[in-house]
């Protein structure tokens, strides 16, 4: 295993489009995963060096545990799902719905470093429609786990398909990952741009509206 690790290096490796989750991942409560996780981080630092009796360092361990259960990985649990409740579209609304710029925070699962960046969703009604802060919500939970850029746009287009009974849903993102601007390579300037286009988005046409709305160009055909 580990030959393979150092064999793939820091080259990116998705899965598949669905979190790889173990059977017993909510077998233990939120607060026993708090302590857990706690011992572990105490663990790491003491690792590293660090003096933990510092007054700075003292409430780390708890902090992290804290932030990564109720906060940073919070998507992970089912019970946070966001409820996506449609209405029927009474006024006949027909075209294109775009969401533009949503704020993405999200961690690569390779190093355990943030994603920050934006994702444009859109959909076109085939008789129902959802509210407009639902589809920020879809995106802020399925970025609340380790994630893949990749996984994560499939994702929110697959929810917003599901919920709206429609395959005519896109997604964009366009983030920047640290674990390439903070360490490796250290580039700073460059960011990663994934897209998911369901249904009539396939379309070369409809497509290029979207991308238009967003101002991104693209050689997608």
């Amino acid at each position: 295993m580990k030959n393979r690790i150092d064999e793939l290096g820091d080259d990116h490796v998705g899965s598949s489009a669905k979190t790889p989750l173990r059977a017993d991942a909510f077998d233990i409560s939120d607060q026993e995963k708090l302590i857990k996780i706690e011992s572990s981080v105490k663990d790491i630092l003491t690792t590293l060096g660090m003096d933990l009796e510092d007054d700075s360092l003292k409430g780390t361990p708890q902090r992290v545990a804290k932030a990564y259960v109720n906060e940073i990985f919070s998507g992970l649990n089912p019970k946070n799902r966001p409820k996506l409740s449609t209405f029927d579209n009474n006024y006949k609304y027909g075209e294109m719905l775009v969401e533009k710029n949503i704020t993405v925070y999200s961690t690569c699962e390779h190093h355990l470093l943030p994603i920050v960046g934006r994702a444009h969703v859109a959909y076109i009604s085939n008789g129902n429609v959802i509210g407009l802060s639902k589809m920020n919500r879809i995106v802020d939970y399925y970025a609340k786990r380790p994630q893949v850029q990749e996984r994560l746009t499939m994702q929110v287009v697959q929810a917003l398909q599901e919920a709206l009974g429609t395959e005519d849903v896109a997604c964009v993102i366009d983030a920047k990952h640290l674990c390439v601007n903070s360490r490796g390579v250290r580039d700073i300037e460059s960011s990663t741009v994934t897209s998911e286009f369901g249904g009539k988005f396939k379309n070369k046409e409809i497509k290029r509206e979207f991308l238009d709305y967003i101002k991104m160009e693209t050689d997608f055909e």
